[in-house]
């Protein structure tokens, strides 16, 4: 087994790592926030030794270490999703490598699908909660009592005082926008019609194929996690449309300067 204090220790040795507080981990087509680092340095997730590599479009896999003003910041520019075929343990191997790196808050950001009109391409939507349909779970297995307890709870997975401190720098940037509950399915195909309305009813806001494994995990290590969705597209039956990745990409795309001016902020406003 892969311990994680090992990978953090080579990340260390390669990169000048001080005291680090927040990770970021970027979605799809939104790597653009990487360029707001300073005195930015990267690895390729092929540089590390142990580290799971990314083979998605969008999704540059590389691990840089910078500043957001006086605050230093490890961002993930490429994460591993599930329908890869990566194991959820896997996945809670990355988290798990940012707590030994001293990871305390983690900023997850992902492109999804609208589960209703009312929700628009477009929109940045805050993660107040996830509903997990992937039927995967990056905690079976063995517990490691040196991350967190058996049973976490999950009752406040997307931090309330993250959620509302990002709603303020949200307004003070004159950015909209919307908060809503994240519907996570395996992938890697776009969903039915059908399935569209059935996740819909069940009060799910925004769907995609990511993010709930990553704050799984980090709630399990005891970090407060702040999520944020960039809506690309309608998903399928909610009006006449075929999803693409491309679409997906391309829409990320021309939000990612919003979403990278609301986090960057975000990271310097104190606490």
């Amino acid at each position: 087994m892969i311990n994680p204090k090992n990978i953090a220790e080579e990340i260390k040795k390669k990169l000048p790592i001080k005291q680090v507080k927040t990770a970021v981990i970027l979605g799809s087509g939104l790597s653009g926030f990487a360029q707001e680092l300073q005195k930015g340095q990267s690895l390729s997730y092929k540089e590390i030794n142990g580290f799971p590599q990314t083979s998605v479009s969008g999704h540059k896999g590389e691990l840089i270490h910078g500043y957001i003003g006086s605050e230093e910041v490890i961002c993930l520019n490429g994460r591993f999703h599930l329908y890869e075929g990566h194991e959820p343990q896997t996945i809670a191997l990355v988290i798990r490598v940012l707590k030994d790196l001293g990871v305390k808050r983690l900023i997850v950001t992902n492109a999804a699908g609208s589960l209703s009109t009312d929700m628009k391409p477009g929109n940045l939507m805050i993660i107040k909660d996830h509903i997990n349909f992937s039927g995967k779970n990056p905690l079976v297995g063995p517990n490691n009592e040196e991350y967190g307890p058996r049973f976490p709870a999950m009752n406040n997975a997307y931090s309330k005082h993250l959620r509302e401190k990002c709603k303020k720098v949200a307004e003070k940037l004159n950015i909209s926008v919307k908060e809503g509950i994240y519907f996570m399915v395996l992938g890697p195909n776009f969903e039915t019609a059908s399935e569209v309305k059935a996740f819909g009813s069940l009060g799910g806001d925004a769907v995609g194929m990511s993010t709930v494994p990553e704050v799984i995990a980090a709630v399990h290590c005891g970090m407060e996690v702040l999520g944020i969705s960039v809506i690309t597209n309608y998903a399928a039956g909610l009006v006449n449309n075929t999803p693409t990745h491309q679409e997906t990409l391309e829409e990320a795309d021309k939000a990612s300067s919003r979403m990278s001016a609301l986090v960057t902020e975000f990271i310097k406003e104190e606490d």
